[in-house]
């Protein structure tokens, strides 16, 4: 027929999709004299003849089982089908569909047995009850209600950086228990040394140790001199190795998370990024929620869902621009980037000798009380200064490299997240190196300190004394002058999302020298998330420009990982310089004081212990253990490999079904049109195909 000759594939179907068994298991066809003209049919009959010829011959020599399995011209499903134990409210279908399923459930029960019957019945409520169990739990969740309203306003983008911090405050939450339990909770059941002051808050102590970290605060359990050895004192069990394991637990439970993340985060974006078009019609048909009851609710989905196509279309219009440019505007605008990164190199230079020069001025004392406060949070206004300056500069410089506003975005990321890392391992390194006191542990986890709290107050004063102003000039005198200059104030995603990477990645560096950093990060993420809440919904209005809040996700958690990354290597790097002889920087101080090490303390714990733990621990720890833990990780990056191509041609398949299904329907739609036609004008259909059906003229 014509209509079935006109029928067009949008996608050729490869090897292993006619080897397809998910076909079966999606939907039922009867067996009609439409059936057999279906595309998808005609597409895999050839492959269903040779397979349908083997079964016949292996049922031939098999006996009648086979021959039952093969019946019906198709094969059998098995006993366990999914479908059965499908909640109703779950299958895509009408509702009369859904009824006609539950009297066919009704209809199986009566016919198998008792056993059977009652197995069903309780996987069935057992499903219920752990999705309402989950639908309970997830709405117990803090911030729900108040991201709901940021999604609805500002779009996913913004709501994935609150997510993000959400995450974090997690995370320190779990980084807290960890401390709790490895040393907190050992130094006060066993108590300290002999030698330990007391905790008292007198003499010279004063409000401004509470922004310094010296005086009572030095002493207090704050920081790392407060932990000695107390009654605890066993080979293999004592304050200083408890200490080391908490500290290595910290790290480890954080690499598992980030990496967790990042991985899944990843492979979502490649499975529904470029490999994955979703059809506008689909956005604007099936995007509604239909349990939404509230009309507030039912404003934040129409805005979620309007943001969400102004993202698609944003990204359409580049994409179209993007392939109509020539030879030459490539070029120019391959010279104008190479200009504007020659530009970022030197002001991330020039940013980094500032640095230096603000972290070595930062020695000099004074007498004045407030200008040695000034030079002790020198350093952290400097690194402050800069990276709330660069960033906007960095910002103006990727508008003109011709991006789409999500490469924009990301790149603005990558580059402020350089700096900022960059600066703070500078400072870093000047402060390990060039530090003398009596206990250089805590005169560290001072530094750290004063950049968690002056990060902190130049957040809430940035709200509070800039942006709110802003939002009361512009309400109250919107036609002045400096109101115009000012312009509307918008929630800015990189730079927030950087100041939640460098506020972390200071917890982490800061946590072996200051065990306590993790609880001081949790009310400081917790501040500056309802600090944030409130600049946004009342000073910010919401972006034009949207981009996915997926990819950026991806990109949140693995700077993440390089902050992690940085802050295991600072300590890697001050454990290493205590094993050097000669080192003058030696602790004097805490749960490895009196000229300890950390591998003082590790090595007399593996000679307490058996030969046969002791042979192991050396097996493990020498160059001969490398080669079968290559050969490992080989094995194990093997079977990854071969279980992603696996999914790969899965999910191949699948697209394959999915175009054969939407060409089924076309050519549904056209017979149904052909048969309306036919009804309307039976002769004129009758004489076109008679017209068709005749002999070709020879030429």
């Amino acid at each position: 027929m014509e209509e079935h000759n006109t029928v067009n594939f949008m996608r050729l179907l490869s090897d292993e999709s006619t080897h397809s068994t998910e076909s079966s298991d999606s939907c039922e066809y009867h067996q009609t004299e439409i059936f057999d003209q279906l595309p998808s049919i005609q597409a895999s009959r050839p492959e269903q003849d040779r397979q349908g010829h083997w079964e016949a011959s292996g049922a031939y020599q098999g006996g009648p089982e086979t021959g039952e399995r093969i019946s019906h011209g198709h094969l059998s499903r098995g006993p366990k089908d999914k479908a059965s134990t499908q909640p109703l409210r779950n299958m895509v279908m009408c509702i009369q569909g859904k009824r006609d399923a539950r009297d066919r459930r009704k209809m199986q029960i009566s016919s198998i047995g008792f056993w059977d019957s009652w197995r069903r019945s309780q996987s069935i409520n057992w499903k219920r009850g752990w999705a309402h169990m989950g639908g309970t739990l997830s709405g117990l969740l803090p911030w729900q209600r108040s991201l709901h309203t940021i999604e609805g306003r500002f779009g996913v983008g913004v709501k994935a950086y609150f997510v993000f911090l959400r995450y974090l405050v997690y995370m320190n939450i779990l980084h807290c228990a960890v401390i709790c339990g490895f040393i907190l909770g050992p130094t006060t059941f066993y108590g300290r040394s002999n030698s330990s002051e007391p905790l008292k808050f007198g003499g010279n102590d004063s409000f401004l140790d509470f922004f310094l970290g010296t005086g009572y605060l030095d002493r207090s359990p704050v920081f790392f001199g407060f932990y000695t050895r107390g009654s605890l004192n066993l080979l293999c069990l004592n304050t200083p190795l408890l200490y080391l394991a908490g500290i290595v637990t910290i790290f480890f439970l954080s690499l598992i998370l980030v990496v967790r993340r990042t991985t899944v985060g990843y492979k979502h974006t490649w499975m529904l990024g470029k490999r994955y078009s979703m059809n506008v019609s689909y956005k604007i048909f099936c995007g509604w929620d239909f349990t939404i009851q509230h009309p507030a609710a039912a404003t934040l989905k129409h805005c979620f869902i309007r943001n969400d196509l102004k993202l698609f279309l944003e990204e359409q219009s580049f994409s179209l621009r993007e392939a109509q440019r020539t030879l030459g505007q490539r070029a120019r605008l391959f010279l104008l980037r190479l200009v504007l990164n020659l530009i970022v190199l030197s002001l991330l230079g020039g940013s980094f000798y500032l640095i230096y020069f603000a972290t070595q001025t930062s020695g000099n004392e004074s007498s004045h009380w407030l200008v040695s406060l000034v030079l002790e949070y020198l350093p952290p206004i400097t690194i402050t200064f800069v990276n709330l300056l660069l960033p906007n500069i960095f910002r103006k410089i990727s508008s003109f490299e011709d991006y789409s506003f999500t490469m924009q975005v990301n790149a603005t990321l990558v580059r402020s997240i350089f700096l900022k890392l960059a600066s703070l391992g500078i400072y870093l390194y000047f402060t390990l190196t060039t530090t003398e006191q009596q206990c250089s542990e805590n005169m560290f986890g001072r530094e750290m300190y004063k950049l968690c709290i002056f990060n902190f107050l130049a957040n809430f004063y940035s709200a509070f004394l800039l942006n709110y102003p802003r939002k009361l000039l512009q309400e109250k005198y919107p036609s002045s002058l400096l109101s115009r200059l000012l312009g509307k104030q918008r929630f800015l995603i990189p730079f927030y999302v950087l100041d939640l990477v460098y506020s972390q990645t200071v917890f982490w560096v800061g946590v072996y020298y200051c065990p306590l950093l993790p609880l001081i990060g949790t009310v400081i993420l917790m501040g500056t998330f309802y600090i944030q809440k409130f600049m946004m919904l009342r000073c910010c209005v919401a972006e034009q420009r949207m981009f996915r809040g997926s990819s950026s996700s991806v990109l949140f958690h693995f700077m993440l990982l390089l902050g992690l990354i940085m802050a295991a290597t600072t300590l890697g790097f001050n454990l290493y310089q205590q094993k050097v002889p000669h080192y003058q920087n030696m602790s004097s101080c805490g749960p490895f004081g009196k000229g300890e090490t950390v591998f003082n303390v590790t090595a007399v714990c593996v000679h307490s212990l058996p030969s046969p733990a002791q042979t192991t621990l050396h097996y493990l720890s020498s160059e001969a253990f490398v080669l079968p833990l290559i050969l490992a990780e080989i094995i194990i990056l093997t079977s990854y490999v071969s279980r992603g191509r696996a999914n790969q041609k899965a999910i191949e398949r699948l697209k394959d079904m999915l175009v054969m299904s939407s060409s089924d329907k076309r050519f549904l739609v056209k017979q149904h049109a052909t048969m309306l036609r036919r009804q309307r004008n039976p002769h004129r259909v009758r004489s076109a195909a008679n017209k068709e059906d005749a002999p070709p003229q020879p030429l």
